[in-house]
């Protein structure tokens, strides 16, 4: 166990990590240069198009120290966006040191600082890393005062790579094995292993990536999970060598994976804790949190055939990312669904995405919402996300909102663009701190419900791309939200309700009928789009009806003919409105939804 590192590489977005563990593999010869290819361990497509990381991957490599000695390293690459920080928490539980990198050019940054906290609540050692030093605009002399002021890590451990160029890439192996401890654990207790991780194959079922505490898990072993209760035999164990390789055991402090035949999803849980049914450990493997959905939105399919297909697909996905949580819903307009909660709107485009690539069904989403709770006439408290369980206004004795501390770094340049966008989001108790020469972090307290829509694609506009976003939960406090209907033709249609703040809900309920009447195509009759609040009519849009010209047969003669026939078609339009109704294509839910991210 002397021998083994287990460690992962922890950043904030697009500060590297993918391609330092590109070099790593290579430097270690764990794939030979006809298999390579730039972001190894991203392996799903959207990850490689997008150029980040969603989902956790880990490698085992073998490397020989200059030393002379060989290790065993297990290398586990994270997501470094803040919407998947549930990833790195599981990460991190199955690791006893991590790297973590800061840019040359970016220094230290919102995710960074947020990541160093996951590390330390789970006290593992950490080696620094300055990456790209290659650029003309590094600064590492600058970035070490960060390092020293921000991080409180040793400045003058950090190592100065170029990931992009290979430079100094082996002085990280060997500070990973000088710096980073051994694993804990003793063969000879009971099996206790760790789930930190799962996927789906459509051949051999579920696939669990484990990390061994204490024991020995041979292949054959009848194996117990202890949260779930369910029971099975271990057909086959090893290492993730970028491919799979069978192994005839895992020991205590290594990483693997196990195969036993799961095809039931309900058997397993991310974070349970795998030991023998015969010589159980004692207790779970501690420290495991559930995640915390904060966005929830209703997802339906295109069609309604495809509804079997979506519940299959999110099981499935489900595995494969264990902060998916789903229920049934249904919708008048729109048929079966699920009403999903997401950690942050990039999760959800994530999960919109891959539902769309990896299982073939075109989604329509509704308008995301967050948590409120509510406390009505009666005393009795109510937790809603979905704007259909609202209650009548007239019961709600109050509603409260979750609220963020929100982390913003920009350029100072950029400071009062950020502090004007802040305040027209509802910030409160609005800070600044200078970190650096040209660098400040302006820290406020906000409602959650004003992140949702378009604030991030903002704050990147008003900043140029340089402003880097953060956040973590605070509490609820009382606001004042309405549940607004919109109205087709004078019928409500469920899926395009919101919940928002009584200030906001004029202007969002004409950007949605403005929307719907550029995408609902013209009847033969007049049809009024409506934002309402209960019986209170707040905005309106007009979509004009096709016309006949009836008159165009009259040549002349007496003008009470012409009266005649146009009155007669005002009675047939006014009937036809009585008993028509409106389709609403498809696309109008959508169109919605995407100006609102726009």
């Amino acid at each position: 166990m002397d021998r083994i590192r287990n460690f992962c590489i922890i950043a904030h977005i697009d500060h590297g990590k993918s391609t330092l563990a590109d070099r790593l593999i290579q430097l270690c010869d764990g794939i030979d240069e006809r298999g390579f290819r730039d972001q190894l361990l991203d392996s799903m497509e959207l990850e490689r198009e997008r150029g980040i990381t969603i989902k956790s991957n880990t490698c085992t490599l073998e490397y020989t120290a200059k030393d002379g000695l060989d290790y065993q390293l297990n290398l586990i690459d994270t997501p470094g966006h803040v919407d998947f920080s549930h990833e790195v928490r599981r990460s991190l539980m199955s690791c006893e040191g991590a790297i973590i990198i800061v840019d040359a050019t970016q220094g230290v940054e919102a995710q960074t600082m947020a990541n160093l906290y996951l590390a330390l609540e789970f006290d593992l050692e950490l080696l620094p890393v300055i990456n790209k030093i290659d650029l003309p605009a590094a600064d590492i002399e600058r970035v070490q005062e960060e390092i020293d002021a921000d991080l409180g890590l040793d400045p003058f451990a950090a190592i100065p790579i170029s990931a992009k160029n290979g430079t100094n890439i082996g002085d990280v192996l060997e500070g990973v094995v000088k710096n980073l401890p051994s694993p804990l654990g003793d063969p000879d207790e009971p099996l206790q292993a760790l789930i930190f991780d799962a996927y789906y194959d459509r051949y051999r079922g579920v696939v669990l990536m484990c990390r061994v505490h204490d024991g020995v898990l041979k292949s054959g072993d009848r194996i117990h999970f202890m949260h779930t209760g369910a029971s099975y035999i271990a057909e086959e164990v090893g290492f993730s060598h970028i491919e799979l390789s069978k192994q005839k055991q895992l020991s205590a402090g290594q990483v693997g994976y196990v195969i036993a035949g799961i095809k039931t999803i309900r058997d397993i849980n991310i974070g349970d804790t795998i030991t023998h049914e015969k010589r159980p450990c004692a207790e779970p493997v501690p420290g495991y949190r559930p995640a915390r959905p904060v966005v929830f939105s209703s997802i339906y399919p295109m069609s309604n055939d495809d509804y079997g297909d979506l519940t299959e697909a999110l099981e499935k996905l489900s595995i494969n990312d264990a902060a998916l949580v789903y229920e049934k819903d249904s919708s008048a307009a729109l048929g079966l669904g699920f009403r999903c909660g997401f950690l942050g709107l990039l999760h959800l485009d994530v999960i919109q995405e891959r539902l769309n690539r990896e299982f073939g069904i075109s989604l329509i989403l509704s308008a995301p919402s967050v948590l409120y709770k509510l406390k009505l006439a009666k005393g009795e408290e109510l937790e809603i996300d979905n704007p259909s369980n609202w209650p009548d206004p007239s019961q709600i004795k109050t509603i409260s909102e979750p609220y963020i501390k929100a982390s913003i770094m920009v350029p100072e340049t950029y400071m009062g663009a950020v502090m004007e966008l802040c305040t027209e989001h509802r910030a409160a108790n609005l800070s600044m701190n200078y970190l650096s020469v040209g660098r400040v972090e302006v820290i406020s307290e906000m409602p959650l419900g004003e992140v949702l829509f378009e604030f991030y694609d903002r704050l990147k506009t008003v900043t140029r791309g340089y402003g880097s976003f953060d956040w973590e939960p605070l509490d609820y406090r009382a606001s004042d939200i309405v549940k607004v209907d919109i109205l087709v033709n004078k019928d409500k249609v469920d899926a395009l309700t919101y919940l928002v703040h009584a200030d906001k809900a004029r202007v969002r309920a004409l950007h949605y009928c403005e929307s719907l009447s550029k995408t609902i195509p013209r009847h033969q009759f007049k049809i009024p789009i409506q934002g309402a609040i209960g019986g209170n009519v707040i905005a309106r849009s007009t979509i004009n009806a096709f016309r006949k010209d009836v008159t165009a047969k009259c040549y002349g003669g007496d003008i009470s003919r012409k009266r005649k026939l146009l009155e007669k078609q005002k009675k047939g339009k006014a009937k036809m409105k009585q008993v028509g109704s409106v389709a609403i294509p498809q696309e109008a839910f959508v169109a919605v939804l995407r100006t609102d991210n726009d």
